[in-house]
């Protein structure tokens, strides 16, 4: 068992989920993120019976960075509910080896509205036009993002979503001609090292502790990836 703790208490654990594993079992029958953080708390914690852990949020499973999970039924139905609000302020980072010169983007910063639509067969994701919105079941999307450095490797973006759609992050980056390096599906022409991520890492939450009335903020290690961008 691996896994790297950030934050722990009687009500929230917070990890860093490595790009490739999924957050909670799916399909394919890996290991998860859920199964790794519930072998921790009972190892941990001498847990004697079954371990509790609510899953309030989640990664895409190319993608890395924080996850936190609910220890007590109270605290994973108040942080469902900050997520729901938006009361949680997430960041991320993303790098596209394109460099922003030969973006579609005009500005190094902006607030980008979408209308998403999921094709949940092929699980991919398309930003369609606003009149077409409601036939499609699309969903609005918004992503404050900022052009944090740029040069012969790329471009870094910092990602700010004030919304959580699917795969929003990964087409918002798309639609600005930055399409993540690595992420096949949205335009990048050929995968990271192994094959099995995205550039794109979350690097913080802030989001209301479930019982203290106080701000947790619980930031990751920035990924792998970021050796190759550079000084």
């Amino acid at each position: 068992m691996s896994l790297e703790v950030l934050h722990a208490d009687n009500h929230l654990l917070a990890v860093v989920k490595p790009a490739g594993l999924p957050v909670a079992p799916d399909a394919s029958g890996d290991e998860s993120l859920l199964d790794r953080a519930k072998a921790w708390v009972k190892v941990e914690y001498d847990k004697p019976g079954g371990v509790f852990l609510g899953l309030v949020h989640r990664l895409d499973r190319p993608v890395s960075g924080v996850v936190v999970f609910a220890r007590t039924s109270k605290a994973a139905s108040r942080l469902s509910s900050a997520w729901r609000d938006g009361r949680v302020e997430k960041e991320y980072l993303g790098w596209s080896r394109t460099p922003f010169d030969d973006a579609r983007a005009s500005a190094r910063r902006g607030v980008l509205e979408q209308w998403l639509a999921k094709d949940r067969a092929r699980n991919v994701v398309r930003a369609v036009a606003p009149d077409r919105a409601a036939d499609l079941g699309a969903r609005r999307a918004e992503t404050r993002w900022e052009v944090l450095r740029t040069g012969p490797w790329g471009t870094l973006l910092r990602l700010e979503p004030a919304t959580g759609r699917s795969h929003q992050l990964r087409v918002a980056c798309a639609s600005l001609g930055l399409p993540l390096a690595g992420d096949l599906k949205y335009g990048a022409p050929r995968p990271l090292e192994g094959g099995r991520a995205v550039a794109l890492h979350a690097r913080s939450l802030a989001l209301p502790h479930p019982t203290r009335g106080e701000t947790v903020v619980v930031r990751a290690p920035d990924p792998a990836w970021m050796s190759a961008l550079g000084a």
